[in-house]
């Protein structure tokens, strides 16, 4: 399969997925942190596939390998949130746990297309 847009991308793809569990987890947040936490949380989500199709759009493999760490680097920072929102008791583990293991193979999959990139 060829790729002709960051559109076609599993990865970019199960990213937007991410996104829209953030987003139906922060309204679950309490009304204090609705320009806070919650705000930081929809922010990294969004990055994560903003940052893979801004990347694929640029078309020099260096410059897309680059996005893709910051993208990266989001999935971090939405986990890192994710686990304050435990710990702050706004969420439990249970609700967390579909997005957590979203995060985590977004990771991985960024992590490989890194690595995909690299060796070419």
């Amino acid at each position: 399969m060829t790729i002709l847009s960051y559109k076609d991308l599993a990865v970019w793809q199960k990213a937007m997925d991410l996104v829209t569990e953030i987003y139906q987890l922060v309204k679950l947040l309490p009304d204090d942190e609705k320009y806070a936490l919650s705000d930081q949380m929809r922010r990294a989500a969004v990055s994560v596939p903003s940052n893979i199709a801004e990347g694929q759009q640029r078309k020099s493999s260096k410059e897309f390998a680059n996005f893709l760490s910051i993208a990266r680097g989001s999935v971090a920072e939405l986990e890192t949130q994710l686990l304050i929102c435990i710990r702050l008791d706004y969420l439990s583990n249970q609700q967390i746990e579909n997005a957590n293991h979203m995060c985590q193979e977004v990771g991985r999959m960024v992590s490989s297309l890194i690595k995909k990139i690299d060796s070419k």
